[in-house]
């Protein structure tokens, strides 16, 4: 079991810049690929970013490039996404996702075992 503890979220302007952590439990989070997602108020969630266990590679929707940013500390037990130039419609709760080492394609909510609580980041215009 690896449990997923989210934070960093709140209320920013837009063009501001948040920094959400999620914190996972155990002591294999280097075998796991990290996902965020997001889901605003009556749609569904949709992929932000992912990082791949085994060589890093990252991933990011189209609307994100540029502005967003995930990494990982595997000493910590932490993957990070950094986000700048924020825009209201990037307001959602987010929440971090793993995979046991993640040989699909890491844009899907499906393949995903465990979920954070979420946080909600709201950017207001």
């Amino acid at each position: 079991q690896v449990q997923l503890v989210e934070s960093g979220g709140g209320l920013v302007q837009a063009g501001g810049s948040l920094r959400l952590s999620c914190v996972a439990s155990g002591r294999t989070f280097s075998r796991y690929s990290m996902g965020w997602f997001r889901q605003a108020p009556g749609k569904e969630r949709e992929f932000v970013a992912a990082i791949r266990w085994s060589g890093g590679n990252t991933y990011y929707r189209d609307s994100v490039k540029g502005r967003f940013t995930i990494s990982r500390d595997n000493a910590k037990n932490t993957v990070y996404l950094q986000m700048n130039s924020l825009k209201p419609e990037d307001t959602a709760v987010y929440y971090c996702a793993a995979v046991a080492f993640g040989t699909s394609p890491l844009n899907e909510v499906r393949i995903y075992d465990y979920w954070g609580q979420g946080t909600q980041v709201t950017v207001s215009s």
